[in-house]
């Protein structure tokens, strides 16, 4: 486990060092985004409404009324609590833009420019900026104006159709799924326009209009294009899958359970082989995952067979002896207590000025020459205003004062 130096300035040598973000995001996609780009270097400063804060705030489970999620989400970011609605809020607002690389916002379409910071006249003020809008359905269309929100797009992109089980109702997921696809898409979307701003003679930056619904229709698969040149709907299949079997989740003897994957032939033939029915392996059918697919419940019953007479350590030891696909599935105490993901550093510990130690994910990818790190974790409202306002921009303790008596700073 790894414990990163305290907060610094410096934001390390990451990818993006040098690189400014404003975040002035809520809840999960916006915020997830720029927790990437801080990760790996970025100087992030994170925006907040100076009463309400950020609503990831009140998300997730809270230690001594500390919420945990924020720990994890808001790392890497100096927080400023400020008023975009207020006119005074705007001004500083702007002057904060001027010295940005990128801005993540996800407001509805038009708030920014109703507040008079909309891309125009932060492009007037700063032309290289790249500006991240994400939205439920994006800036234009029928839908640009509905409230926008991880479980709708999860409902409209086909996720919610497909999941679950054939005679059951459309299954959401239990987390944020959307918005963490979105989020992850978002920072790709950021890096790539602060490519091409750099790369162009007049350091033009643009605005990236990302909805919630694309990327999760996107992850869904190619079931439009299948509709339009074939007219076929897909349908729920529970754990199943129409493209290979044995793919399924089986109960081991020890009250555990497995995952199973044949989506590359010799896989499957080696399940079969294991589990000693060599025999369906020459049948015609089985050629092909589609046949496979076809004959679930023949090949669900030998695999299910096999694994409920073992437990789930042996289960595993023998399918990873014969080359073939299997996991566990695991809740979050198997996560934390399994060696692999502990001896990679998918999760890392890190020092906390609340918590102390404190358990989280790791950055989310590997870099060789330019790793990404947690130099600290999510802090508390309006912890760094001082530091930003008065030290970079200026502003005197007296402006500090009487912006805070009347709730356009915390």
């Amino acid at each position: 486990m790894t414990t990163p130096e305290q907060r610094a300035p410096d934001s390390g040598a990451g990818p993006l060092r040098g690189i400014r973000v404003i975040d002035a995001s809520t809840i999960l996609a916006g915020p997830l985004c720029a927790q990437l780009l801080g990760d790996f270097g970025a100087d992030v400063v994170k925006i907040e409404h100076p009463v309400a804060g950020d609503g990831m705030r009140g998300h997730g489970e809270s230690k001594d009324g500390v919420p945990l999620w924020w720990k994890e989400i808001s790392r890497n970011k100096r927080t400023v609590g400020l008023s975009l609605s207020d006119p005074d809020g705007a001004a500083l607002f702007r002057r904060l833009v001027e010295t940005a690389d990128i801005l993540v916002e996800n407001f509805r379409p038009g708030t920014l420019e109703r507040w008079g910071v909309g891309p125009d006249v932060l492009h007037g003020i700063n032309p290289g900026l790249v500006i991240v809008r994400i939205t439920g359905f994006g800036q234009s269309g029928p839908y640009a104006s509905r409230a926008g929100f991880g479980t709708l797009a999860e409902a409209m992109s086909g996720f919610a159709h497909l999941t679950g089980e054939a005679d059951g109702p459309p299954t959401l997921p239990a987390f944020g799924l959307a918005d963490t696809i979105c989020g992850i898409a978002a920072s790709s979307a950021a890096t790539m326009a602060l490519y091409h701003r750099d790369r162009d003679p007049l350091r033009r930056g643009q605005v990236v209009d990302m909805s919630l619904i694309e990327p999760i229709m996107a992850a869904v698969g190619p079931s439009p294009t299948v509709y339009d040149q074939l007219g076929i709907v897909s349908r729920r299949h529970g754990n199943r899958s129409t493209n290979n079997a044995p793919r399924n989740t089986y109960r081991t003897r020890d009250g555990h359970w497995v995952a199973v994957s044949t989506s590359a032939q010799k896989i499957a033939e080696r399940v079969m082989e294991l589990i000693g029915h060599q025999e369906v392996v020459g049948e015609a059918w089985f050629a092909t995952g589609a046949g496979r697919a076809e004959h679930a419940d023949l090949l669900d019953d030998l695999v299910g067979g096999w694994i409920a007479e073992r437990t789930r350590e042996g289960v595993i030891a023998e399918f990873t002896a014969a080359g073939a696909a299997v996991a566990p599935v695991y809740d979050a105490r198997d996560l934390v207590e399994d060696p692999h993901i502990r001896d990679t550093g998918m999760l890392t510990t890190v020092e906390d000025d609340d918590f102390g130690p404190l358990l989280m994910h790791n950055v989310m990818w590997r870099m060789s020459g330019t790793p990404g790190r947690i130099r600290f974790t999510g802090r508390h409202l309006g912890a760094d205003t001082d530091e930003v306002l008065t030290g970079e921009l200026g502003l005197s303790e007296t402006e500090l004062t009487d912006l805070r008596r009347r709730r356009v700073v915390f």
